[in-house]
């Protein structure tokens, strides 16, 4: 470990620490934790331990980078929440732990980026577990209240699709409803509608898509005033549960609302932090899976190939669910060779990502091929 301090520094700046915080969490001066930070002190056993304790997470990670998800993610699994670290100080709870739940969400919903489901599962139920006790269980003033509810309503939507990726539709159901309603009671509409969206999605995956269709409509509706991102977002579900309902009419609508929406988009207006994902790639796969699903290959396949060209290769989950469509834009275009290497690319990029969702989506094109006939 060449520089041990930039560590110490890392750990406490991804949890959105200040070094005032961890000062006063510790018997160590801001002064000497910034020399150790910067390397200008020997970093001894002592202050790992201490930032451990500061920081909530364990002496492994201020040892040695966290360049493996799967590791970072059974690390978190096994520290305590910050719910528990705040309530066991007290029943009485305060802004400090609500800025400490809503880092953390972040910090979750970012993780999923590089984890599977069927990994990140257990640790985001663990999480949302422990702030639904605090929210039953303690006190806190009217503001915290709201905040400690709008944090589980996006940990909700997170397990919700944490629990969908990992094939448990039940319980993904279940959270979202109930962060649904953790959302309205902190008066937050756009929240809500992305929960009752997201459910949309899954239904239309896996249900019934004439519900979903319903449920994503609704989702628009009652978000009132949403910002451009969030409303592209939320219009693009409607697209998708109506291009698997076979609403060609429908889907297209909405597909030409979500391009006037999103470029309507201004850097005058904050966007939610739980929409940093949705560019302009995202809305190009989207628009590629609905033409897949209407019957229109050759209109979807540039689009799909764009995505992934410009997609980040570290988001290895997405690459290769995006490979489907690609693989079945090929496939109905009768280019059985393109599509089979596509999804073979998708198969080796499976094996290791641990998500029911990009297994169920290899599993159906390699059927498709398999019996080429019904093409």
């Amino acid at each position: 470990m060449d520089k041990p301090g930039s560590l110490l520094r890392l750990a406490r700046e991804s949890q959105g620490v200040s070094l005032s915080a961890v000062a006063a969490r510790t018997h160590f001066s801001k002064s000497m934790l910034g020399m150790l930070e910067n390397d200008q002190r020997d970093v001894k056993p002592e202050h790992i331990v201490a930032y451990s304790r500061a920081l909530n997470i364990p002496i492994s990670a201020l040892t040695a980078p966290p360049d493996d998800p799967i590791r970072l993610a059974h690390e978190w699994l096994v520290s305590d929440s910050a719910p528990v670290t705040h309530s066991a100080v007290g029943h009485r709870v305060g802004r400090s732990l609500a800025d400490d739940v809503e880092q953390r969400v972040i910090d979750l919903r970012h993780l999923d980026d590089a984890v599977g489901g069927k990994d990140l599962f257990p640790l985001v139920v663990k999480e949302l577990e422990d702030l639904r006790t605090v929210i039953n269980e303690c006190s806190y003033a009217d503001d915290i209240g709201r905040r400690l509810l709008t944090a589980a309503g996006e940990l909700s939507q997170l397990v919700g699709w944490v629990a969908s990726d990992a094939g448990y539709y039940g319980h993904a159901q279940y959270t979202y409803l109930d962060g649904a309603k953790a959302a309205r009671q902190a008066g937050d509409r756009i929240l809500t509608g992305q929960l009752l969206s997201s459910l949309s999605y899954q239904i239309a995956n896996v249900g019934h898509p004439d519900e979903a269709v319903l449920l994503a409509r609704t989702a628009v509706k009652g978000a009132q005033g949403p910002t451009p991102v969030v409303a592209a977002l939320l219009t693009e579900r409607v697209a998708w549960a109506a291009a698997r309902a076979r609403d060609r009419d429908g889907a297209m609508r909405a597909l030409d609302t979500v391009d006037d929406t999103y470029g309507r988009r201004t850097a005058g207006v904050e966007e939610p932090e739980w929409v940093y994902w949705m560019d302009r790639s995202e809305i190009d796969v989207m628009a590629g899976r609905c033409f897949v699903e209407l019957g229109d290959p050759s209109r979807a396949r540039p689009l799909l190939q764009r995505a992934i060209d410009n997609y980040p290769k570290d988001r290895a989950r997405e690459v290769a669910l995006y490979q489907t469509w690609l693989a079945e834009s090929y496939a109905r275009n009768r280019d059985f060779d393109a599509a089979q290497e596509t999804i073979g690319a998708a198969r080796k990029a499976a094996d290791g990502i641990h998500s029911a969702r990009l297994e169920r989506r290899v599993v159906e094109i390699e059927l498709m091929l398999s019996g080429r006939g019904g093409w």
